[in-house]
């Protein structure tokens, strides 16, 4: 059975205030009469109370893989079809829900994998990252790591925990919308930006996102 969008935002905004930001449980203030509340009570994803809602097992995967959609739906707006940052949630809103379910993984391998959404927060891997290398389709954007040598491309994001790597990619002019090809790839990996060489290690690269041109 199909949720209704409104049932599916709310299963949303119930995961990643739960699972991701602790809140337990979430008050259920003057929503209670929501029939999208009623939706996803009767389906057995949440329970309430006199005062508060719960996100149920049941109900987990479920807002999990919306999120997981929602969010790489981001990623191929902004790093695909280089929607503005500004307007990038609300167009995603309506994208996800033309996302049929199960196609999400195909869309995770176009765009390399990503590990989090344009806004920083983390992307929910799904199979395909699992068993990632074992069937690869054409990816628009891949780490700089996975790039063959004299392919090239645009530098889409930047990702990694650690500030003092951030800043040494930022430092040596890694930014996005550089253009950038990869000249080596071993024993360190060589790329250009511009007219400058550099050469970084594999743990660097792997947090160069790169949107592919085939030129």
């Amino acid at each position: 059975m199909e949720l209704s969008e409104k049932a599916e935002e709310i299963l949303e905004a119930l995961w990643v205030n739960m699972e991701e930001e602790g809140k337990k449980p979430l008050d259920l203030g003057a929503s209670r009469d929501e029939p999208a509340i009623s939706e996803l009570e009767k389906l057995g994803f949440i329970k309430l109370d006199a005062n508060h809602i719960y996100l149920l097992e049941k109900g987990k995967q479920d807002a999990q893989t919306a999120i997981r959609r929602h969010r790489l739906a981001e990623r191929l707006l902004a790093d695909v079809l280089d929607v503005k940052k500004k307007i990038i949630n609300e167009v995603s809103c309506r994208f996800e829900h033309l996302l049929h379910k199960g196609l999400e993984d195909n869309l995770c391998i176009l765009l390399g994998h990503p590990k989090i959404c344009p806004h920083g927060k983390p992307i929910p891997p799904g199979k395909c990252c699992r068993e990632k290398g074992k069937k690869e389709y054409f990816k628009v954007v891949s780490s700089l790591s996975e790039l063959k040598e004299r392919e090239k491309g645009v530098v889409a994001y930047l990702h990694t925990k650690d500030p003092a790597r951030m800043h040494k990619l930022m430092a040596i002019g890694v930014l996005p919308g550089m253009n950038i090809t990869l000249l080596q790839r071993f024993p360190s990996y060589v790329f250009k930006i511009g007219e400058s060489q550099f050469a970084v290690d594999k743990v660097l690269a792997e947090g160069i996102y790169v949107r592919l041109t085939h030129a």
